[in-house]
């Protein structure tokens, strides 16, 4: 059924072209470069080199086992050459790989309308039919199967989680325990080599960068500890925006040199997961702490406490009799109280609130709380992401309150606000904010441009500075890193007393690019008038502001012309 594939099938970069191409052919290990020999690397050349070093203030604590780097941070992942030796990147699908086992993505039932797409096609009905005597599956585990017609000599099937914004925690364990859970099957049955799709699928609603993080870093963490046992990993990509993510990602938990290595650690999330590359969550740590009837001649007792996670914990206790006294329920505790976590929480924003009272006064909002750290920014970012990519929200888009434009006259792609659309008493702020989020992911990844019509707006009731913090926050630092310009279109005086608060109040980088526009002419220096869709109302109320200066409007293209082309337009009709 399958054939061989000649050895030219390799793409550029050391990522092989799509086997959609090739049909059923068999590829093998020799020919997909790994990813220590791939000529392709990564450039963050669109991203601004402070930035590079500031995202994330403090991403990783010092560890024992990592290497310092020249700016005194301790990488997690240090280089490791031998790991990398064992990882590729295939771009298509794991049917043509011949591997001891491919990873299929399932459901609980284990049927074939739910599996990955092209496998029972490309396996033969063999395999739907010793699927449906294995019993199903549960989210987070793995089971494995024969391979019948495909080139691989098992089928090791993982059920992901489904993910929710309320539970993204418990989604990143369990999609980090998938695999895991596939690696230590391949162990198992005496198998050294796998390739793995994206367990991740759009239908659970998972967001496809986070969860790529908890992929790498948990392949990464269990080739540290199994690399003597397994021979290759291969991620194999059926997208062009998963492979993307991948070879962004891949040198961050993989780096094959030094200056990847000093890379990574400022573009790292601050929570890179425990040992296994699940999240670390401070309520489940426990402390132990020494016994106090420990006999002299006994083993000495640590003259610190020691934190350990549950998992680590668990694995001690198995290993070694001399901590078995230790792990006694009666001399267990947590390192904090939730409780008393949640009550001091309480109490600070309860003190910042009551500092800011004046700002409230002043009918400025809520200017209080705490700034948000990097990586809070980035986990907030990516939770409204996620709800806004689930949700339809379709009613806030028939308002066009924000719609995207065309580009300026240095090419930066622009996102349009009309502030008169923006009817505070009929607008659900939730879900706008979560539109607004959804809308400006795609242009904020490079340098951008806001124009803000301002036109006619004073009659409506604006948000106050405290929820233009709250949304600055939600759609993070890359706004402040990327945005070029906003350009405010017949400001009022009002309008400019607020931006002067933003700037002292909130963000003084962000709103110091504030440029204000008096008339539609001006404007179109910056932004060319093609480029723009604009209301026919602010067309309007630019002509009642500047109608004595020379320019009127033309009522069928609605270009502003000066007095008297217009009308010997029309003698000449």
């Amino acid at each position: 059924m399958y054939q061989p594939v000649p050895t030219t099938a390799t793409g550029r970069g050391g990522i092989p072209s799509d086997s959609g191409d090739i049909g059923d052919v068999v590829v093998t290990l020799d020919q997909i470069p790994c990813w220590s020999d791939a000529e392709y690397r990564y450039t963050y050349e669109n991203e601004d080199p402070e930035y590079q070093s500031n995202f994330f203030a403090d991403p990783l604590t010092k560890a024992s086992g990592g290497e310092s780097s020249g700016n005194g941070l301790v990488s997690k992942f240090p280089v490791d050459h031998e790991v990398n030796s064992k990882v590729y990147l295939w771009r298509g699908h794991p049917w043509n790989l011949e591997v001891d086992a491919v990873v299929n993505s399932t459901n609980e039932s284990l049927d074939e309308a739910h599996t990955s797409p092209g496998l029972h096609a490309a396996a033969g009905p063999g395999l739907a039919e010793e699927c449906a005597t294995l019993g199903g599956c549960r989210t987070g585990m793995a089971k494995v199967t024969n391979a019948y017609d495909l080139p691989a000599r098992r089928v090791i099937h993982t059920v992901g989680p489904k993910y929710a914004v309320k539970y993204h925690t418990a989604a990143e364990n369990a999609l980090s325990h998938c695999y895991r859970s596939c690696l230590e099957l391949l162990i198992d049955n005496g198998l050294q080599s796998i390739a793995m799709g994206c367990i991740y699928t759009e239908a659970k609603n998972y967001p496809r960068e986070p969860a790529a993080h908890v992929a790498i870093r948990t392949v990464r963490r269990f080739l540290e500890k199994q690399k003597d046992k397994i021979k290759a990993v291969v991620f194999c990509m059926t997208t062009t925006t998963d492979t993307e993510i991948y070879k962004r990602l891949l040198p961050l938990y993989f780096p094959r040199d030094k200056q990847e290595e000093e890379i990574a650690i400022a573009k790292l999330p601050a929570d890179v997961g425990d040992e296994n590359g699940e999240t670390i969550i401070d309520e489940r740590k426990i402390r132990i702490k020494p016994l106090p009837n420990v006999k002299k001649n006994g083993p000495k007792s640590p003259q610190t406490s020691v934190d350990l996670s549950s998992t680590d914990v668990g694995l001690s206790k198995r290993s070694s009799s001399y901590l078995d006294s230790y792990l006694d329920p009666a001399f267990m505790s947590l390192i904090k109280d939730p409780d008393q976590r949640r009550r001091e929480q309480w109490e600070k924003t309860a003190q910042a609130q009551k500092g800011f009272n004046f700002f409230r006064l002043l009918g400025y909002g809520d200017l209080g709380g705490p700034p948000l750290s990097a990586a809070e920014e980035y986990s907030l970012h990516s939770r409204y992401l996620a709800k806004a990519n689930s949700l339809n929200l379709s009613e806030i888009a028939e308002m066009k309150i924000v719609y995207r434009g065309g580009v300026d006259s240095e090419g930066h792609p622009v996102m349009v606000v009309v502030g008169a659309h923006f009817l505070l008493r009929c607008l659900d702020l939730e879900r706008f904010v979560m539109y607004v989020v959804k809308e400006f992911e795609p242009i904020m990844q490079k340098p951008f441009t806001v124009v803000y019509f301002h036109s006619a707006a004073s009659l409506q009731p604006q948000p106050d500075l405290g929820w233009m913090k709250k949304l600055q926050q939600i759609l993070g630092r890359k706004l402040q890193r990327n945005l070029h310009a906003i350009y405010i279109l017949h400001p009022n005086i009002g309008l400019k007393a607020a931006v002067f608060g933003l700037q002292l109040f909130v963000d003084d980088t962000v709103w110091k690019k504030v440029i204000y526009v008096d008339r539609l002419l001006q404007l179109f220096r910056y932004v060319p008038r093609e480029q723009l869709t604009i209301p026919d109302f602010v067309f309007q109320h630019d002509l009642e502001v500047n109608g004595g200066k020379g320019v009127i409007v033309d009522p069928r293209t609605k270009c502003l012309c000066p007095k008297g082309e217009i009308s010997i337009g029309r003698t000449e009709e």
